[in-house]
């Protein structure tokens, strides 16, 4: 079974500001909406800047720029963000 690809508008299609503790507000431009986010989530969405991916390629590279060590199902775990991010608009499967 082929895992789902995923796809984010460019860097510059969306402003994002953090806040304490990690919280980051992301304005999309292309929906008007401003949503909150959480970690991993604005990790995720930066790393999907690089280009479409399917989460094994998430997974390199967001092991690549962060210490991954210790986190539980890891493939568990960006799924679920995936669709969260799907859900908001921020993501979607070309």
């Amino acid at each position: 079974m082929t895992e789902a690809v995923f796809r984010a508008d460019p860097p510059d299609a969306r402003r994002c500001v953090v806040l304490a503790d990690g919280v980051t507000v992301v304005y999309h431009r292309p929906s008007g909406l401003t949503h909150i986010l959480a970690p991993p989530a604005p990790e995720v969405l930066a790393a999907m800047s690089e280009g479409d991916a399917d989460t094994g390629t998430l997974i390199a590279r967001l092991e690549r720029d962060h210490d991954l060590s210790g986190t539980d199902d890891l493939r568990g775990t960006l799924t679920a963000r995936l669709v969260e991010l799907e859900t908001a608009g921020l993501v979607w499967r070309p």
